[in-house]
Protein backbone atom coordinates (compact mmCIF):
# COMPACT_ATOMS: atom_id res chain seq x y z
CA UNK A 1 0.00 0.00 0.00
CA UNK A 2 1.38 3.24 -0.70
CA UNK A 3 1.31 6.67 1.40
CA UNK A 4 1.32 10.28 0.37
CA UNK A 5 4.89 10.19 0.63
CA UNK A 6 5.34 7.57 -1.93
CA UNK A 7 3.35 9.26 -4.15
CA UNK A 8 5.55 12.26 -3.98
CA UNK A 9 8.69 10.24 -4.56
CA UNK A 10 7.22 8.96 -7.61
CA UNK A 11 5.92 11.68 -9.12
CA UNK A 12 9.87 12.71 -8.96
CA UNK A 13 10.56 9.30 -10.74
CA UNK A 14 8.15 10.08 -13.31
CA UNK A 15 9.95 13.60 -13.59
CA UNK A 16 13.37 11.42 -14.23
CA UNK A 17 11.45 9.31 -17.02
CA UNK A 18 10.34 13.08 -18.85
CA UNK A 19 13.96 14.08 -18.75
CA UNK A 20 14.94 11.10 -19.80
CA UNK A 21 13.07 11.61 -22.78
CA UNK A 22 13.71 14.71 -23.39
CA UNK A 23 17.35 13.79 -23.64
CA UNK A 24 16.43 11.21 -26.68
CA UNK A 25 16.26 8.10 -24.58
CA UNK A 26 13.06 5.53 -23.52
CA UNK A 27 11.00 7.81 -20.57
CA UNK A 28 12.15 5.80 -17.51
CA UNK A 29 13.56 6.77 -14.36
CA UNK A 30 14.21 5.96 -10.55
CA UNK A 31 15.35 6.92 -7.39
CA UNK A 32 16.79 5.34 -4.47
CA UNK A 33 15.69 6.49 -0.78
CA UNK A 34 17.45 5.50 2.47
CA UNK A 35 16.03 4.28 5.66
CA UNK A 36 15.17 7.44 7.12
CA UNK A 37 13.35 8.44 3.82
CA UNK A 38 16.11 10.99 2.22
CA UNK A 39 17.36 10.62 -1.74
CA UNK A 40 20.14 9.13 -2.00
CA UNK A 41 20.41 8.75 -5.91
CA UNK A 42 18.62 9.15 -8.72
CA UNK A 43 19.14 7.83 -12.19
CA UNK A 44 17.22 8.05 -16.01
CA UNK A 45 17.24 5.32 -18.49
CA UNK A 46 20.24 5.78 -21.25
CA UNK A 47 19.85 3.19 -23.30
CA UNK A 48 20.07 4.84 -26.10
CA UNK A 49 22.86 7.72 -25.51
CA UNK A 50 24.84 5.06 -23.70
CA UNK A 51 24.70 2.53 -26.71
CA UNK A 52 24.11 0.21 -24.01
CA UNK A 53 20.61 -1.65 -23.63
CA UNK A 54 21.63 -2.53 -20.11
CA UNK A 55 21.36 1.02 -18.85
CA UNK A 56 18.11 0.54 -17.06
CA UNK A 57 17.53 3.26 -14.10
CA UNK A 58 16.73 0.37 -11.43
CA UNK A 59 19.99 -1.78 -12.79
CA UNK A 60 22.07 1.56 -12.35
CA UNK A 61 20.92 2.06 -9.00
CA UNK A 62 21.06 -1.40 -7.75
CA UNK A 63 24.63 -1.66 -9.01
CA UNK A 64 25.48 1.39 -7.23
CA UNK A 65 24.09 0.49 -4.12
CA UNK A 66 25.29 -2.72 -4.18
CA UNK A 67 28.86 -0.83 -4.57
CA UNK A 68 28.73 2.11 -2.09
CA UNK A 69 25.77 0.78 0.60
CA UNK A 70 26.72 -1.61 3.39
CA UNK A 71 23.88 -4.35 3.64
CA UNK A 72 22.15 -3.03 6.53
CA UNK A 73 21.53 0.07 4.42
CA UNK A 74 20.83 -1.28 1.53
CA UNK A 75 18.21 -3.66 3.24
CA UNK A 76 16.50 0.02 4.59
CA UNK A 77 16.32 1.28 0.73
CA UNK A 78 12.97 1.74 -1.05
CA UNK A 79 13.40 2.29 -4.96
CA UNK A 80 10.70 4.75 -7.11
CA UNK A 81 10.58 3.66 -9.89
CA UNK A 82 8.40 5.20 -13.47
CA UNK A 83 7.24 1.41 -14.29
CA UNK A 84 7.67 -1.77 -12.62
CA UNK A 85 11.80 -3.57 -13.13
CA UNK A 86 11.61 -5.78 -15.99
CA UNK A 87 13.26 -9.40 -14.97
CA UNK A 88 16.91 -8.12 -15.53
CA UNK A 89 16.69 -5.68 -12.92
CA UNK A 90 14.52 -7.34 -11.04
CA UNK A 91 17.22 -9.66 -10.13
CA UNK A 92 20.10 -7.40 -9.83
CA UNK A 93 17.80 -5.63 -7.15
CA UNK A 94 17.25 -8.67 -5.17
CA UNK A 95 20.84 -9.55 -5.54
CA UNK A 96 21.77 -5.64 -4.01
CA UNK A 97 19.55 -6.17 -1.00
CA UNK A 98 17.49 -3.73 -1.31
CA UNK A 99 14.19 -3.61 0.91
CA UNK A 100 11.02 -2.37 -1.30
CA UNK A 101 10.11 -1.28 -4.93
CA UNK A 102 7.35 0.84 -5.31
CA UNK A 103 6.28 1.92 -9.37
CA UNK A 104 3.95 3.65 -11.20
CA UNK A 105 3.05 1.67 -14.05
CA UNK A 106 3.14 -2.03 -14.12
CA UNK A 107 5.02 -4.05 -16.54
CA UNK A 108 1.19 -5.51 -18.10
CA UNK A 109 0.21 -1.64 -18.15
CA UNK A 110 3.49 -0.99 -20.40
CA UNK A 111 2.99 -3.84 -22.77
CA UNK A 112 -0.71 -2.20 -23.38
CA UNK A 113 1.14 0.87 -24.29
CA UNK A 114 3.62 0.09 -26.04
CA UNK A 115 4.61 -2.08 -29.49
CA UNK A 116 6.12 -4.99 -29.10
CA UNK A 117 9.77 -5.46 -29.42
CA UNK A 118 9.64 -7.17 -32.66
CA UNK A 119 12.25 -9.49 -31.95
CA UNK A 120 11.38 -13.38 -31.67
CA UNK A 121 11.43 -15.24 -28.54
CA UNK A 122 15.40 -16.73 -27.89
CA UNK A 123 14.50 -20.29 -27.47
CA UNK A 124 16.93 -22.16 -24.68
CA UNK A 125 17.83 -25.91 -24.95
CA UNK A 126 18.98 -26.94 -20.93
CA UNK A 127 19.39 -28.00 -18.50
CA UNK A 128 22.44 -30.28 -19.83
CA UNK A 129 25.63 -31.59 -18.84
CA UNK A 130 23.96 -31.00 -15.20
CA UNK A 131 26.68 -33.37 -13.32
CA UNK A 132 29.52 -31.37 -14.44
CA UNK A 133 28.36 -28.00 -14.06
CA UNK A 134 27.25 -28.73 -10.59
CA UNK A 135 31.11 -29.97 -9.35
CA UNK A 136 32.00 -26.01 -10.56
CA UNK A 137 29.68 -24.01 -9.36
CA UNK A 138 28.94 -26.19 -5.83
CA UNK A 139 32.91 -25.84 -5.67
CA UNK A 140 32.42 -21.90 -5.46
CA UNK A 141 29.75 -22.11 -2.60
CA UNK A 142 31.59 -24.37 -0.22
Amino acid sequence: MTTPDDHTLLRRAIALAAEAHASGNPPFGSLLTGPDGTVLAEEQNTTLTDQDITAHPELKLARWAARELDPATAAGTTMYTSCQPCGMCEAVIQRAGLRRVVFALSNEQLLDIRPGSGQPPVPQDGPALLDEVRAVVAEYYR
